[in-house]
């Protein structure tokens, strides 16, 4: 059973690795394979900065089985229709570890911190086509808000949807 703990520096190179990996799994026919194929770990890595403190940053945490990395969530503050909100910026769990719990386990953690935070709400974006994160997220109270945007994530170009959910909710359909 994996547990949680917060990432701290030198952990970059493998959430990098289970970042990559549940991209090429999970986007497979949703993103160009020659795309897929070519994302690079260390790329991914050099963008993390899990040792910086500042209370505004990002935070991330880690499920970890014995010393592995299995999955990580990210939410940080965000600006939405003027308001200052709350956003999961990803949540990512290692394919072999898909099914096992791991991402509930680090979604319930993350409504959790946010909840501490002085926001009634948080969103989150979707790659268009994902039914997995749309199902996940649909059965812990995640709705789409009508809200919409093309991006270039890592070099391919991808329509976006955002889900938003009130954090004073309880899950439904769970």
């Amino acid at each position: 059973m994996a547990t949680l703990r917060e990432a701290v520096a030198g952990d970059e190179s493998a959430v990098a690795l289970v970042h990559v990996r549940s991209w090429q799994a999970g986007y497979r026919g949703l993103i160009a394979d020659d795309r897929l194929d070519a994302l690079d770990p260390a790329q991914r890595a050099q963008r993390y900065r899990f040792a910086d403190r500042d209370p505004r940053a990002p935070r991330t945490i880690l499920a970890v089985e014995g010393r592995r990395i299995v999955g990580f969530a990210t939410w940080g503050l965000s600006r939405v229709d003027g308001q200052t909100g709350a956003e999961v910026l990803g949540l990512y769990v290692d394919p072999d570890h898909w099914g096992r719990g791991v991402g509930s386990l680090l979604h319930d953690a993350v409504i959790t911190a946010l909840r501490q935070w002085p926001v009634a709400s948080a969103h989150l974006w979707v790659l268009e086509g994902n039914r997995r994160a749309q199902r996940f997220y649909f059965q812990r109270g995640w709705r789409l808000d009508g809200a919409s945007r093309r991006a270039t994530v890592w070099g391919a170009r991808v329509s976006l949807w955002r889900l938003s959910r009130r954090l004073e909710d309880e899950p439904r359909d769970r």
